[in-house]
């Protein structure tokens, strides 16, 4: 490590390290951009006093924090050989920055040349703080990797933790408490995310909101076992004070490396703002908007046929639904679960790839034709990774599932394991021939089970790392054959959302729940990683199918307006009043997706409990859309004003309500009259009244909304 720090730089945030006393880097800043004398100064004051029954030095927090380097908390790695015996990283060998000063890489070994550890830190220009670790066994023995955690120090005022939890069709629940000394640690072993996943872990001043607040977070980029944890010792970490740490849970002999292997370690995303959580899905979103996969074109609006049939899949019923949802604007058709081999339920049938033809006698292609005919793309549902006991595929090949208990059935199905080289080719080749033949355009791509003790067969290893790895790559491989091909991750909903996914899907299912109730906190909160667009979002039947609530179309439609939309619903039983309503919504989402689709994500801290207000800005501030939301009755005897945030307070803008969808349902006996007097041209009013007072709006019914469209003069 050289005298002077490492200082990277970029979208308004600054990370630089320098050597701690042992001589290891160390993390003395990371948060709002500072200068160059700033970051000398910083590194110049980075020693804490030496205390009373403590080290006779200063205690520090680097990058490799251990017991070794005379830290007490959660160790930063384990690297171990075969006996047991721990591998101390000991020695800098090499740091370097790239020549914008936004990348750096720091390379750490131990005294006897066992092994090699590389830090990676990559500052991009959405203000994303991307960090991986690589572990290389350089000796002659082999070794085994037990953790590989990326760890962030935080400052004394980050005291309030935010986190998630969740179930299926009730995913990312918000849980908030204090920061306190001892550890907060959440942790998955289920091989995915899971329904439950801390998703975020943002520490912040207290009482931070969406719009105020300074936050420090972290993701992990990657589709299985995870861990986030905040720990405050009393001793603090260095000249900070808690810690805020993240990576891959890895199980006993997971990772073993032979001399000249490689562990990579999945991506940790770390976030600052000091713009509350709105900040942070600002830098997420830009992030998510670079990377490769994130797709180019207008999202289609679809229609999937789980709740319009399930699996009852007719033929002649299906190519009617796809006329009836062309006529409307559908520009997708999404055939799901019930085409393959013997799938008359969900309990045979599954990872025999090959079309029913006791169902579909003709094949797939006659649908896909029509669909295509009438303008729109197919979709085609697929749960590569599993497979039913009951299945040609188990019956042939039970050497391929993982090493489970029969007694750990999930949902009727156990897991393949993609590292068995036959079974991998046999789902790639599959897939690769169903959408050659049948011309898919679209794969929704399900993982509907936790998969908890999945060992080799053959080595009786943890196969979790190697099959997320595998994953990738066969979405990877599946793309590069059919350039054309989009894919969703869905898992049983929302139980495989994640910014590892992301690289390699262009669409995640946020629940299996249509009930726009739920849904509004499930997207609001899905929304703070991922940007609208790529979140699906469906108009489910009047009464819902997972919680049995009854919600009028128009609430249904907003709901699902907010996002990469579609339906859900046989249509064909629709009244003719509902279909004219959607094809009206159809029509709005056209309008409006390259505004929802591009814009700035905002949300009100500042509404009464029970009511939301969302919406996304465009980013020069032109043109905003909000939706005023109800989710449960009032307790306030009055209409406050409510600010409409991220505005430009400079601009002068048009308000008017947008009604194609419906009008909601009031709990009043008339609307403010400014409200009630914006007519079809609506009122013209400053973005800066907008913005900091606001304006009052009419109390809705529960389960109720409408749509507010702002324009600049």
């Amino acid at each position: 490590m050289p005298a002077a720090p490492l200082h990277l730089r970029n979208g308004g945030v600054s990370l630089v390290l320098a050597p701690d006393p042992w001589g290891i880097p160390e993390v003395i800043h990371w948060g709002r951009a500072v200068s160059e004398h700033e970051a000398d100064g910083l590194v110049a004051t980075a020693l804490s006093a030496i205390m009373n029954s403590s080290w006779d030095q200063p205690r520090s927090f680097s990058i490799t924090a251990s017991r070794f380097h005379g830290w007490s908390g959660t160790p930063a790695l384990g690297v171990r050989t075969k006996l047991g015996v721990p591998v101390l990283l000991t020695r800098t060998h090499q740091a370097e920055t790239t020549d914008s000063g936004s990348r750096a890489s720091i390379t750490i070994r131990d005294d006897g040349e066992q092994a090699e550890v590389i830090f990676h830190y990559d500052l991009a220009p959405s203000g994303i703080l991307s960090a991986w670790v690589e572990v290389r066994a350089t000796g002659v023995d082999v070794l085994e990797v037990t953790a590989a955690r990326l760890v962030m120090p935080l400052p004394l005022r980050a005291g309030e933790i935010l986190d998630f939890s969740g179930g299926w069709a009730g995913e990312r629940r918000p849980q908030r408490r204090a920061v306190a000394d001892g550890t907060w640690r959440r942790a998955t072993h289920r091989g995915r995310p899971g329904h439950d996943a801390a998703y975020v872990s943002a520490v912040g001043t207290p009482g931070f909101g969406f719009r105020h607040g300074e936050v420090w977070a972290a993701h992990l980029a990657w589709s299985g076992n995870q861990e986030y944890f905040i720990e405050r010792l009393p001793e603090g970490a260095g000249t900070h004070t808690g810690v805020l740490g993240i990576g891959e849970v890895l199980e006993p002999g997971e990772i073993s490396l032979a001399p000249g292997e490689t562990y990579r370690s999945p991506t940790a995303l770390f976030a600052w703002s000091d713009h509350g959580l709105d900040g942070l899905s600002a830098h997420f979103h830009e992030w998510v908007r670079a990377t490769p996969a994130y797709p180019r074109s207008p999202r289609p609006l679809l229609l999937n046929t789980w709740e319009a049939a399930y699996f009852d899949h007719d033929p002649a019923h299906l190519h009617r639904l796809a006329d009836l949802a062309a006529t409307i604007g559908v520009e997708r058709f999404v055939l799901d679960d019930g085409w393959f081999e013997g799938r008359r339920h969900d309990q045979a049938g599954l990872g025999d790839w090959y079309v029913d033809t006791t169902v579909w006698p003709d094949g797939l292609r006659p649908l896909s034709d029509h669909v295509h005919s009438v303008g729109m793309q197919l979709g085609l549902w697929f749960e590569p990774e599993m497979a039913n006991p009951d299945s040609n595929l188990v019956r042939a090949h039970p050497d391929w599932l993982l090493a489970e208990d029969p007694r750990l059935a999930f949902r009727h199905q156990f897991a393949l394991d993609l590292a068995v080289p036959a079974a991998y080719v046999y789902i790639l080749e599959r897939i690769s021939t169903i959408v050659e033949e049948v011309r898919v355009d679209f794969i929704k791509w399900d993982h509907n089970r936790d998969v908890y003790a999945g060992l080799s067969r053959t080595t009786g290893h943890p196969r979790s790392h190697d099959n997320v790895r595998l994953l990738y790559q066969l979405m990877d491989e599946l793309r590069t054959r059919f350039p054309h091909l989009e894919i969703e991750s869905c898992a049983s909903g929302g139980g495989r959302i994640d910014l590892g996914i992301t690289q390699h899907v262009q669409r995640v299912w946020a629940s299996d729940t249509n009930d726009p109730v739920e849904r509004q906190n499930i997207q609001l909160w899905t929304g703070l990683l991922l940007p609208p667009e790529l979140i699906g979002s469906h108009v489910g039947m009047s009464e819902a199918h997972t919680t049995h609530r009854v919600t009028a179309l128009s609430f249904r439609l907003i709901t699902a307006l907010f996002g990469h939309a579609g339906i859900e619903w046989d249509i064909t039983r629709c009244a003719e009043d509902e279909i004219t309503q959607l094809a009206r919504w159809a029509a709005l989402y056209k309008e409006l997706r390259p505004l929802l689709h591009s814009g700035v994500t905002v949300r009100s801290d500042w509404v009464d409990k029970g009511a939301l207000l969302h919406g996304v800005v465009s980013p020069d501030g032109r043109h905003a859309l909000f939706a005023w939301v109800r989710l449960e009755t009032s307790g306030t005897l009055h209409t406050s004003r409510v600010a409409l945030p991220g505005l430009d307070p400079s601009r002068y803008y048009r308000v008017r309500v947008r009604e194609e969808v419906g009008e909601a349902s009031r709990h009043e006996v008339s609307d403010p009259p400014w409200f009630a007097g914006l007519g079809r041209h609506g009122v013209v009013l400053p973005g800066s009244l907008l913005g900091n007072e606001g304006v009052p709006l009419p109390l809705l019914n529960p389960a109720n909304a409408l749509l507010l469209e702002l324009q600049a003069l």
